[in-house]
């Protein structure tokens, strides 16, 4: 099945959840731990970056940063799609809100601040209801 490219069904469909657990941004050479489960992994020149569970990340003593909530967006949105990032960023900053944004093939996922996820969800509620 195809994902949705039209911004106002994007919008009006976005139904946030919040994955339980707090995660953390980790950052090694080479390559991510054995045994680790990250859910983001993002290979750049400095390092590989991965985004785990802050319970995880202790364990095996990783330093980390940014211990973040994780929304998944539950629309079913295109990889193509336009302006459904700029959109969530901006009413996300109007409420004082920062984001990561990480496209999944079918979902978006949004890391917040962990101290914001219920200001987030609320915010993306309301973001929703704007357009439906």
């Amino acid at each position: 099945m195809a994902g949705e490219r039209d911004l106002r069904q994007l919008l009006s469909g976005l139904s946030p959840v919040l994955n339980p657990g707090r995660y953390v941004y980790c950052t090694l050479p080479g390559r991510v731990p054995a045994g680790l489960r990250p859910v983001v992994t993002v290979a750049e020149p400095e390092g590989v970056t991965f985004v785990v569970l802050e319970e995880e990340a202790d364990s095996l003593g990783l330093p980390h940063a940014f211990t973040a909530a994780w929304i998944t967006l539950r629309v079913h949105s295109a990889l193509d799609a336009v302006g459904l990032t700029a959109a969530v960023a901006t009413a996300l900053a109007e409420h004082g809100i920062s984001c990561n944004v990480v496209a999944g093939f079918h979902h978006d996922h949004l890391f917040v601040p962990a101290t914001d996820a219920d200001r987030a969800l609320a915010a993306l509620d309301a973001l929703g209801a704007q357009h439906a």
